[in-house]
């Protein structure tokens, strides 16, 4: 059976409704979870069901055209403060990824722009923003990919970190984008997938794309990475990322600073592949990224699957969803209009 896209706009009779795939679901069973409010919509992004900074952006672009076409509003303005309250309420779901700020800003602009038109047509191109943002996300992770792939090995080995394939995005994938792209022009690429603690994103979404793709790969724990690399069994790390600092400094998913170092230390290059709504002109460094940080039973119940906690009652728990690793261990930064390497004083 075909996969149904990441996430997409449910019009009317069945919608409205943001539809996505419940990636909390995957791999044992391919779920669709319909979002008829913004409530819903802000639930499924705090609990991952949707995930990946490309995707989040979708996810809240999407909620905006919800929140204009659930509206019973008849005055412009009244209208416009719904959806400034939809744009607050998620906003606050989860604060490292860019792209759900830079979405909700693009298309509150265009919300603000249309109200000398009127009710419906303001209705209206919100909703067609929103998708331009979905169809601009998968041409841009294509373009990705087309741009990433020269940097592979004609055959090889590479590991990746986290998910940042076509569950991360509108489709087609980051980092797997590359991957794609470089299968798709002959390479022959097996990929080592880090299993991602404490919520398995590696283990349970990228080995199931990759699979589905027909791309060799294999689950590794994290921290087998360095055994790996100081065998030989590594040619390159690629991963993605969730916001990236003015100077190159990049936030992905906890871990991935490790694996930089670990790359550094064993001569290995290391690439991030990410769109350019990932870079926050704004903030200088990493040093000033916020990091989100969960519950402490992602890790106690490994990932909510687990009946029993796996720590001692009454331990403390530390859950950073997200490191920060530097730009001077970063080989190079892969986009939709070319690569970039350091010192990243243009973009």
């Amino acid at each position: 059976m075909p996969i149904p896209p990441t996430l997409t706009w449910l019009p009317p009779p069945d919608g409205p409704a943001v539809r996505m795939i419940d990636q909390t679901r995957l791999p044992g069973e391919l779920v669709l979870l319909n979002c008829r409010t913004i409530d819903q919509l802000c639930v499924a992004i705090v609990r991952l069901s949707v995930r990946g900074a490309p995707a989040i952006g979708c996810a809240a672009g999407l909620g905006l055209a919800l929140a204009a076409y659930l509206s019973e509003s008849k005055d412009v303005e009244h209208l416009l403060d719904e959806l400034r309250q939809a744009q607050a309420a998620l906003a606050a779901t989860r604060p490292t990824a860019v792209n759900l700020f830079w979405a909700l800003e693009r298309v509150m602009g265009v919300a603000e722009a249309a109200a000398p038109a009127g009710i419906e047509a303001l209705r209206d191109r919100v909703l067609a923003e929103a998708q331009a943002i979905v169809a601009e996300d998968l041409e841009t992770c294509m373009a990705i990919g087309r741009h990433g792939a020269p940097l592979l090995p004609d055959e090889g080995n590479v590991l990746t970190h986290c998910n940042a394939g076509a569950l991360a995005c509108a489709g087609y994938g980051t980092a797997e984008g590359v991957m794609r792209a470089a299968v798709a022009t002959g390479k022959k690429l097996h990929i080592w997938a880090d299993e991602t603690r404490p919520l398995l994103q590696g283990a349970r979404l990228t080995a199931w794309e990759l699979m589905q793709e027909g791309i060799p790969v294999t689950v590794i724990c994290d921290n087998m990475a360095g055994a790996l690399m100081a065998q030989g069994r590594v040619d390159c790390v690629l991963v993605g990322a969730d916001r990236i600092a003015a100077n190159g400094d990049v936030a992905n998913k906890i871990g991935t600073y490790s694996v930089a170092v670990l790359a550094r230390a064993h001569g290995i290059p290391f690439y991030v592949a990410a769109p350019l709504s990932t870079l926050d002109r704004a903030t200088p460094t990493g040093a000033q990224i916020r990091i989100e940080e969960r519950p402490g039973e992602e890790i106690s119940l490994v990932a909510g699957r687990l009946r029993e906690p796996i720590t001692p009652a009454g331990a403390q728990i530390y859950n950073p969803a997200f490191d920060v690793t530097p730009a001077e261990l970063v080989t190079a930064i892969i986009t939709e209009v070319g690569v970039f390497r350091a010192p990243y004083g243009e973009w």
